[in-house]
């Protein structure tokens, strides 16, 4: 028997037959992502259904030094779930880790399975009257393991921030297969070290999460949004700290989309409407919303009024209905499906501090103007909390040779500008392997240090997505 052989019938025994995936055909949709990008054929792919049985299979790998890379949803943007292709790795993938354990409604706690839907815990909550705010593009594909271990943003940071901030315990497997049994549902717990924050936002790379308890809010039971139309890009952010005195503290979320962005999503969606009966430069769509009475049409009003005085609105829509909402928010999702039609583009997550944002975005946008007149920037994003998605779509007689080129130089001169604003390369996507050159080239000796020493006592073999974040060696 072969060591593949071998390696699959171990893995039968553990989690029988329909635990395992050996075949190519069967693995091929766990080496693609949602950005399309491929990875290698895993050596196999385990899909273990608890906690225990995860735990198994990560002893097994640790004592026969096979490399293995957890695996969530396949909404990644960095490689990092791919399975590597300068070694083979074995796939864990934790679809079947799919229970709601137990909802708190006095408490406003859920404890949920990693392999869980992120759409099914929001529905899930929403059952018992609560809210949980983290809102994605991928909602109703990514998992909860891996919104923890990218440490997820997407539209409501502003209010109710990163997933670090809903997470309140964790059950992880470490990498030599002990378990940690984190799953506190406390809201202050102040003893020692707080050991869930290593592995929230180190994307698979220190242990395996295998549970969570989230923090829940009170459901809305109002909300309104409104997409306004303004001058440029300075004129927004300075709109939005309007918004943010006059909504007190309701605003859930305040996005920026420029024209282009409004071009794409009506180029992916011919049944959308233009928002606007007449085109504008840039956008904002905006949410306010409360869990109890309060008036939120006289907040936008009065913001509004407020901003049309001050020059920086140019026209506004209300949504009078949920149906208006949903098409105003359906922007959002078609102008990224436009996007990904195009073909090869820069993706870029960046942050910056909020109040250089319109600096920064006028900086890059004249840097892409100078190496690449005719390619087009579609810079959006959650501006409320200072991550902006600066992309750029090449030109579109540009031969295939010279697009990756040109993309590599626009990253390149991007990443510099955001270092002189003192920013992030990665603001909610992470690095996985993508991102990893340029992430070291800007840590301090003293950072790369501590990193490598979390990684060298969670997982001294290097087996657990190895090559992601940090190097492979030396550790």
């Amino acid at each position: 028997m072969s060591g593949h052989d071998e390696l699959v019938a171990d893995l039968q025994r553990m989690l029988g037959t329909s635990g395992v995936l050996w075949q190519p055909g069967d693995m091929e949709r766990y080496r693609v992502d949602w950005a399309g990008s491929q990875g290698a054929l895993p050596l196999a792919v385990a899909r273990p259904a608890s906690v225990e049985e995860v735990a198994e299979v990560v002893g097994y790998c640790h004592r026969h030094d096979i490399p293995a890379v957890p695996q969530g949803g396949g909404s990644g943007l960095v490689e990092g779930a791919l399975p590597d292709s300068v070694q083979p790795e074995l796939v864990i993938s934790l679809e079947r880790l799919n229970r709601i354990r137990e909802i708190d409604p006095i408490g406003y706690t859920i404890s949920v399975d990693a392999g869980c839907i992120l759409q099914n815990v929001k529905d899930a909550a929403a059952a018992e009257g609560c809210f949980f705010p983290l809102s994605l593009g991928a909602q109703g594909s990514c998992q909860i393991g891996g919104n923890v271990s990218t440490n997820a943003g997407g539209l409501n940071v502003l209010r109710y921030g990163m997933m670090r901030q809903q997470v309140l315990g964790l059950e992880v497997v470490l990498a030599d297969g002990r378990i940690w049994h984190g799953m506190k549902a406390l809201h202050k717990n102040n003893t020692g070290y707080d050991l869930k924050q290593l592995f929230i936002g180190a994307e698979g790379t220190l242990g395996i999460v295998t549970g969570a308890v989230l923090k829940l809010s009170p459901a809305p039971e109002v909300t309104r949004s409104a997409m306004l139309a303004c001058p440029g890009v300075s004129a927004v952010m300075r709109l939005y700290t309007l918004a943010r005195r006059c909504c007190c503290d309701l605003l859930s979320a305040f996005e920026l989309i420029p024209r282009a962005c409004i071009d794409l999503a009506l180029e992916a969606d011919a049944n959308l409407p233009d928002p606007m009966d007449t085109r504008h430069p840039v956008y904002v769509l905006l949410e306010v919303s409360a869990s109890g009475p309060a008036n939120l049409d006289d907040m936008l009003e009065a913001l509004f009024e407020r901003g049309l005085e001050q020059g920086l609105l140019l026209d506004g829509v209300l949504a009078s209905s949920d149906t208006q909402a949903s098409q105003l928010w359906r922007i959002r999702e078609a102008m990224l499906e436009g996007q990904q039609r195009r073909g090869d583009h820069l993706r870029s997550d960046i942050s910056v501090p909020i109040s250089q944002l319109s600096e920064f975005h006028d900086q890059a946008e004249a840097m892409v103007r100078k190496f690449a007149p005719e390619a087009s920037v579609i810079a959006y994003g959650h501006v409320g909390d200072g991550n902006l998605h600066f992309n750029v779509l090449p030109p579109p007689d540009l031969p295939g040779d010279e697009v990756a080129m040109l993309l590599h130089t626009l990253e390149e001169q991007l990443f510099d500008i955001v270092d002189t604003f003192d920013g992030s390369i990665s603001a909610e996507h992470g690095i996985g392997r993508l991102k990893q050159a340029r992430f070291l080239e800007s840590l301090s000796a003293p950072e790369l240090d501590i990193m490598r020493g979390i990684k060298r006592l969670l997982d001294p073999r290097g087996q657990l997505g190895a090559g992601r974040i940090l190097p492979r060696t030396p550790l």
